[in-house]
């Protein structure tokens, strides 16, 4: 039951990507961080209070939100929030620029910086087939400049692929976080999971007022896509938390099954974006795939 949860997640995170885009194309990048993100807060507002007032009620259903009740308690989500709003920042921005069958492999690079991290920082040792991965995904990674560089993106000049170089490493930090989180320090996913959102547009509000006062005035334009964003990501993560949950569930394989949502969106890229070279990326898009599979289940 955990893998089809997974694959489950895996095509809920491809429809929240496309759903990113669609919102992104020609559009004012931190009105659409908000909305999808006061969206997903709108969701999980009245779960948290029903979990306070009913806890009952939702304990059976598996909804319920244990509630935070220090400022130490807070103060944790607060910064995981954080992390990930400088992610989303760069994220959005980036995306809005490229080609969703560009970015989103990019965005896939979490387990190559997190075996970087292991060996540069902790001084772990790998083993080969962890090398071969890690090779494959450099290769790819290369291949995938020669394929930007027909397209005027070039991987060594181009702000937009480092912004999403960059989001992909904090990406990283937050997804370490959320391990500590919930493994040591013992959090409920579902509760980091709701004041993550509400403490996201705690921070996308002032950044949005301040920005219309001070930045250059960008338009913005409503579109349906917007509000699936926070919807898809809410079941999809909700998916994966609760494959984490069965008894013999593979972290790594999950892990990958999640990475795979790079398919969904480099089919959105071909199919409703009609981006480019199909055939080149996707051979790029499976030797970032494969790499992944190697690196995260190889022991």
């Amino acid at each position: 039951m955990w893998l089809y949860l997974g694959l489950f997640s895996a095509l809920f995170l491809g429809f929240y990507d496309i759903s990113k885009k669609h919102s992104l194309k020609q559009n004012a990048v931190l009105p659409v961080l908000l909305y999808s993100s006061l969206t997903a807060t709108l969701i999980f507002i009245p779960v948290i209070v029903l979990s306070y007032t009913h806890p009952n009620l939702l304990a059976g259903k598996g909804l319920y939100i244990p509630p935070i009740t220090t400022f130490s308690g807070h103060w944790h989500l607060f910064l995981k929030s954080l992390i990930v709003y400088a992610a989303w920042l760069l994220s959005y921005t980036a995306l809005k620029h490229l080609p969703i069958s560009i970015a989103t492999p990019i965005g896939a690079s979490t387990p190559l910086w997190t075996l970087l991290g292991a060996v540069l920082i902790f001084h772990e040792q790998p083993n080969s087939l962890q090398y071969i991965g890690l090779g494959l995904m450099i290769a790819s990674y290369y291949f995938y400049s020669i394929i930007g560089s027909k397209e005027g993106i070039r991987f060594a000049g181009d702000k937009w692929v480092a912004f999403i170089f960059a989001a992909t490493i904090i990406g990283t930090m937050s997804g370490l976080y959320d391990k500590y989180l919930i493994q040591t320090l013992k959090y409920h996913p579902l509760t980091v999971q709701a004041w993550f959102f509400v403490y996201l547009v705690a921070l996308f509000a002032p950044t949005l007022l301040i920005s219309n006062f001070t930045g250059p005035k960008i338009p913005f334009k409503w579109r349906w896509s917007i509000p699936l964003i926070g919807i898809f990501l809410i079941v999809a993560d909700y998916a994966y938390f609760k494959a984490l949950t069965y008894q013999g569930s593979l972290i790594a394989m999950l892990a990958t099954l999640r990475c795979s949502c790079v398919v969904i969106s480099f089919l959105g890229g071909i199919l409703l974006f009609k981006e480019l070279r199909p055939m080149y990326k996707a051979f790029a898009l499976t030797g970032v795939l494969v790499g992944v599979f190697l690196i995260l289940t190889s022991k």
